[in-house]
């Protein structure tokens, strides 16, 4: 078992966070005392419930993950209805450019923002599994710190990533062609 179960984040990676900031289990133990002989029954249900608040957490995430996807691979559709023929011929001086320019803008915005959400998601779920940490402590096996005991210190696993260091690139990533795009119509304007 962990021996610091602070170390639980929302990836259930070890953060360098001293056990001695956490709430104490000791509130938890007065309940215990106080709340009589279901305690532990109902301890349980709790405990599942928020497993599943933890999976539909992490559902929003991947949904949040698929819109930014879908907004930003419009976007690039859009440049091709901008800069088709007909819409140039429409006499608009360096219209083209400027539509260029302005879904540059707003990719790079989106990439940004989703990388804050991105970033929003890895506290909540840090919270969420210090949170089922503590109520493990009062189950007969505590699965998640087992799990993250294991991934942290079996060495077949020391190249593990979390799905927040996976996903924290995507945004990145997409933020190479919308800067592309905004030297390219900057460009163009100014020529």
């Amino acid at each position: 078992m962990i021996e610091d179960k602070s170390q639980i984040t929302p990836d259930a990676t070890p953060q360098d966070t001293p056990s001695s900031q956490l709430p104490k289990a000791s509130s938890a133990d007065r309940r215990r005392d106080t709340y009589g002989v279901k305690f532990q029954e109902h301890l349980l249900e709790q405990y599942k419930l928020y497993v599943e608040m933890i999976d539909r957490t992490t559902a929003k995430r991947n949904q949040m993950n698929s819109f930014y996807i879908s907004l930003l691979s419009g976007l690039l559709a859009f440049i091709s209805i901008a800069t088709n023929k007909d819409i140039v011929n429409l006499k608009l001086p360096n219209f083209p450019a400027i539509a260029v320019l302005a879904v540059a803008i707003l990719g790079i915005i989106l990439c940004f923002v989703w990388q804050a959400n991105i970033q929003s998601y890895k506290q909540l779920n840090s919270g969420k599994f210090k949170v089922l940490s503590e109520i493990e402590q009062y189950m007969p096996f505590p699965c998640y710190d087992r799990e993250w005991e294991i991934l942290k210190k079996d060495k077949r696993y020391q190249g593990y990533l979390t799905q927040t260091q996976v996903e924290k690139y995507v945004p990145f990533i997409l933020t190479i062609p919308y800067l592309g795009l905004l030297m390219y119509s900057l460009l163009a304007i100014f020529k």
